[in-house]
């Protein structure tokens, strides 16, 4: 979709440098070792001590065995997230229907070095995924929005969003949550700056 709005140098760079902001990300994170900063019931599962973990080890289980443990640990999961999901999902489409298009292309159209973090902190409010941000990032280019600028706010919607955070707050802790946000914040700043000095 970002091909057919932008061209296929821009989104093949846009790509190139989401894939490196993900791996880069995440091997930031796994280089910290924060499992310990995990909420109690996920450390639990992964350490096998929660409700759902196999009760024999996994040599011995026969295949329905594995799907009957399967089963019970997503129940576990959904049961424990789902309220968070749809608050998430409720908060994003509530704020989704009132963003002023105009106001925020003004901002993002500036050439000041505060648009691009200015326009990440736009997005954190939002909620939607790739192809329901595709007519926004849309209309703000064709308002004369910087594409940097315009596509470190498409990733914040996305990566970074309120709804997001509700959501992943009850699988991590604050701290945890804030180590995400930092380094995934940092990525999509880097990305927002380099795509308005490169395009």
């Amino acid at each position: 979709m970002l091909f057919g709005l932008v061209g296929w140098k821009v989104a093949a760079t846009y790509l190139s440098f989401g894939l490196l902001l993900a791996i880069g990300a995440g091997w930031i994170i796994g280089r910290l070792n924060l499992e310990g900063w995990l909420q109690g019931w996920v450390r639990d599962i992964h350490t096998g001590a929660g409700a759902g973990a196999p009760s024999a080890p996994s040599h011995e289980m026969t295949m329905v065995d594995r799907y009957r443990e399967g089963l019970t640990a997503v129940k576990d999961i959904v049961g424990k997230v789902w309220v968070w999901i749809l608050a998430g999902i409720a908060l994003g489409a509530l704020i989704h229907g009132y963003v002023p298009q105009d106001a925020m292309a003004r901002i993002m159209g500036t050439g000041a070095w505060w648009s691009v973090p200015a326009a990440v902190v736009m997005g954190i409010p939002m909620y939607t995924n790739a192809a329901g941000v595709i007519p926004i990032v849309e209309a703000l280019l064709g308002k004369g929005a910087a594409l940097g600028t315009v596509l470190a706010f498409m990733m914040s919607v996305i990566a970074l969003s309120l709804p997001e955070m509700l959501i992943l707050r009850k699988v991590l802790t604050f701290r945890l949550l804030a180590v995400f946000v930092g380094v995934v914040g940092t990525g999509i700043l880097c990305v927002g700056f380099l795509f308005n000095l490169i395009f």
